[in-house]
C-alpha cells in the first residue's frame, strides 16, 4: 500500500489582505460620504458665513459715506466694552473700512466657525461611534483612523472655501482699493486656521470621552477660556494686546493685522497647533478600545431609585451635565464682565475729556454708557441662553434617530408625557441659565461696588428676556414636530438676531419691518429702557403657541424607528 503526497503550493495573499494593514484605508471613500450627507448643512454654513462678510463689508461702507462716522466708532473700538466686543485695536488713528472689519468681526467669524469645526468632527467620529454605525463602517474594508482623518480633510475643505469665497466677495463689495484681496485672505484665512484649532481640539476629546455630548460640550468650554484668555490680554494693553492674549488661539488671528499692517506669521502658530493636537487624536486613538474613551465612565447603580423612575428624570439625568457645565462658564465670563464697569467709567471720562466728538456722543455723562454696556452684555448672555435652548430643543431629535426614543415609548409612556418631559426639562434648564447669567453679571458689578442699577433693575432685565428664550425653544420644538429635516432653522433665526441686534444700525435705509423677526427686538433695551408689559405677554403668547403646535405636530407624526 503506498500513500501519495500532493505538494500543494501556499496560496497568494488577496489584495484586500494585502492592505488590511494600513489604518487610512477607505479614507477618500469617507470623504465622498461625508459631503453628499452633509452637503445641505456645509453649504448652508458656507453661504451664511459668505453673507456676513458681504454684508458687514457693505454696512460699514455705507456708514463710511457719513464724515467721522468711522472714527467715532474706532473711539468707541477703543473702550473695554469695544475690546470685549472686538479685539486689540489695531488700526484705530486711521479707521477703514477694512480695519473696522477686522477689528469687529474677527472674533464672532471664528466663533461661528469654531462651532461649526467642533459640531463637524464629533458628528463624524464620536456621534459615529456612539450610535454604532462606525461599526457597520468599519466592517468593511476600512482602516481604524480613516473616519477621523476622512473628517478632517472635508472640515479643512469647507474651511478653504469658506475662506477664499469671503475674502472674493469682501474684494468685490468693497472695492480692490479700500478692500485688498491679500488683506482680505490674510483676514479669512487667518479666522479659519484658529477654527480649526478648535476642531482638532474636538478630536482630541473624541478620543478622550465616550459619548459625544461631553466632547462637544468640553470642546466649546475650552473655546470659552480661549476667550476670556484673549478678552483679558488684550484688555491689559491698548492697542495691540499684551503677551497673555498670545495663549489664546482666537488672538492668532487677530495679530494677522489685516487692513493695518498684514503679517502672515501668526498663522504658522495655528498651523503648528493643529499638527499636534491631531497626532495627540491619532496617538489616543492607537490605544483606546473602540467605542470606548480613554477616560471610563463612571459606573452607575445597579437599581434605579424611585426618584429616575419617570421621563422627567430620564430627561434631566441626559441634559443635567450640559446645564452644569453651560452654566459654569457662563457664570463666570459675566462676573469678569461686571467687574469691568468702573474701568470703563474711568476710560469714557477720559476720552469726553480729550474727543469733542466722543463728549457729543455721550453728552458728558458716563454713566449712560455704563448701562449701555451691562445692556451689551445681557443681549450677548441672552443669546447664549438662546443657543443653549435650540440644542436641548433637538435632544428629542437625537433620542428619536438613535432608537432611544423607540424603547421608551415602548413602555406605558404615552408620546406627550415623553415630548413634554424632553421640553420641561430643557425649558427650565434655559431659564435657570438665564438667571445664572442675570446674578453673576450682578455679582460682577457688586463685588467692584457698583450698586446701580440695582437688584431690582437686574430681576426686570431678567423676566422680561424669559419669553424671548423660550420662544427659541418653542421653534425649534416645532420644527422637530413636524419637519424634523428642517430644525437648522432655529440657528438661522439665532443668528438672524445676532446680526440685527449687533449690526442692524450701521443700514440707515434699513426697513422696520426686518427687525421684527427677531425676538430680541421686542424685549426692552436691558437697563436703559423700562419694563414693557405688552412685550412680555405677546412674547409668552407667541412661545406658549409655539409648544401648542410642537404637542400637535409630534402626536400626527410617526415616530422613526431603527
Amino acid at each position: 500500500m503506498t500513500t501519495t503526497l500532493e505538494r500543494t503550493a501556499p496560496a497568494a495573499p488577496s489584495a484586500p489582505a494585502a492592505r488590511a494593514g494600513s489604518t487610512l484605508t477607505g479614507t477618500w471613500s469617507l470623504v465622498r460620504f461625508i459631503l453628499r450627507r452633509d452637503r445641505v448643512r456645509l453649504t448652508v454654513w458656507t453661504l451664511s458665513l459668505v453673507a456676513f462678510y458681504a454684508y458687514f463689508t457693505a454696512a460699514l461702507g455705507l456708514m463710511s459715506e457719513t464724515e467721522g462716522a468711522l472714527q467715532a466708532r474706532a473711539a468707541i473700538m477703543e473702550t473695554p466694552s469695544g475690546i470685549v466686543m472686538g479685539g486689540p485695536g489695531y488700526g484705530v488713528d486711521d479707521y477703514t473700512v477694512g480695519a473696522a472689519i477686522a477689528n469687529e468681526g474677527t472674533v464672532w467669524v471664528v466663533l461661528a466657525l469654531a462651532l461649526m469645526s467642533i459640531l463637524h468632527v464629533v458628528r463624524h467620529t464620536r456621534a459615529e461611534e456612539e450610535s454604532s454605525r462606525s461599526e457597520l463602517v468599519r466592517a468593511n474594508p476600512v482602516g481604524r483612523h480613516a473616519p477621523a482623518v476622512a473628517a478632517v480633510i472635508t472640515l479643512v475643505a469647507v474651511n478653504a472655501v469658506v475662506a477664499v469665497v469671503s475674502a472674493l466677495a469682501m474684494t468685490g463689495v468693497g472695492g480692490a482699493e479700500e478692500m485688498p484681496l491679500a488683506d482680505s485672505l490674510g483676514m479669512t484665512v487667518g479666522v479659519g486656521l484658529s477654527a480649526m484649532v478648535f476642531g482638532a481640539i474636538a478630536l482630541v476629546f473624541c478620543q478622550l470621552v465616550e459619548h459625544a455630548r461631553g466632547a462637544t460640550g468640553r470642546s466649546v468650554a475650552v473655546f470659552g477660556l480661549a476667550f476670556t484668555i484673549e478678552v483679558a490680554g488684550n484688555l491689559r494693553e491698548v492697542p495691540g494686546g499684551s503677551a497673555l492674549s498670545w495663549f489664546s488661539p482666537i488672538a492668532w488671528a487677530q495679530q494677522t493685522r489685516a487692513f493695518v499692517d498684514l503679517r502672515w506669521w501668526p498663522m504658522a502658530l495655528s498651523v503648528v497647533a493643529v499638527a499636534v493636537l491631531l497626532w495627540f487624536a491619532s496617538f489616543l486613538a492607537s490605544r483606546r478600545d473602540f467605542g470606548g474613551g480613554m477616560i471610563a465612565s463612571r459606573p452607575g447603580r445597579a437599581d434605579a431609585t424611585e426618584s429616575l423612575r419617570g421621563p422627567v428624570a430620564l430627561a434631566w439625568l441626559q441634559q443635567k451635565g450640559a446645564l452644569r457645565w453651560t452654566a459654569a462658564g457662563l457664570g463666570a465670563m459675566w462676573m469678569a464682565s461686571g467687574t469691568l464697569i468702573p474701568d470703563i467709567g474711568e476710560m469714557i471720562g477720559d476720552l469726553i475729556a480729550d474727543n469733542p466728538a466722543m463728549s457729543a456722543i455721550f453728552g458728558g455723562d458716563t454713566s449712560e454708557f455704563e448701562a449701555a454696556f451691562l445692556g451689551v452684555m445681557m443681549l450677548y448672555g441672552a443669546l447664549c441662553c438662546a443657543g443653549y435652548a435650540i440644542v436641548m430643543g433637538l435632544r428629542p431629535k437625537a433620542e428619536e434617530t438613535t432608537a432611544r426614543a423607540e424603547l421608551v415609548l415602548s413602555t406605558p409612556v404615552s408620546r406627550r408625557r415623553w415630548f413634554g418631559a424632553q421640553l420641561l426639562v430643557a425649558g427650565a434648564g434655559t431659564v435657570v441659565l438665564l438667571a445664572v447669567s442675570v446674578v453673576a453679571l450682578w455679582l460682577g458689578t457688586y463685588i467692584v461696588d457698583v450698586t446701580d442699577p440695582g437688584l431690582g433693575t437686574y430681576a426686570e432685565v431678567f423676566v422680561s428676556y424669559v419669553p424671548a428664550v423660550l420662544v427659541y425653544l418653542g421653534l425649534t420644538a416645532a420644527l422637530f414636530a413636524w419637519v424634523p429635516r428642517a430644525t437648522a432653522a432655529g440657528w438661522a433665526l439665532l443668528a438672524y438676531t445676532f446680526v440685527i441686534g449687533m449690526f442692524g444700525g450701521l443700514i440707515e435705509d434699513m426697513p422696520e419691518a426686518a427687525n421684527w423677526i427677531a425676538p430680541f427686538y421686542w424685549v426692552p433695551e436691558a437697563f436703559v429702557a423700562d419694563f414693557d408689559p405688552g412685550s412680555f405677554v405677546g412674547l409668552s403668547a407667541v412661545a406658549a403657541a409655539l409648544f401648542v403646535l410642537a404637542f400637535v405636530g409630534f402626536r400626527r407624526r410617526d415616530v422613526v424607528t431603527s
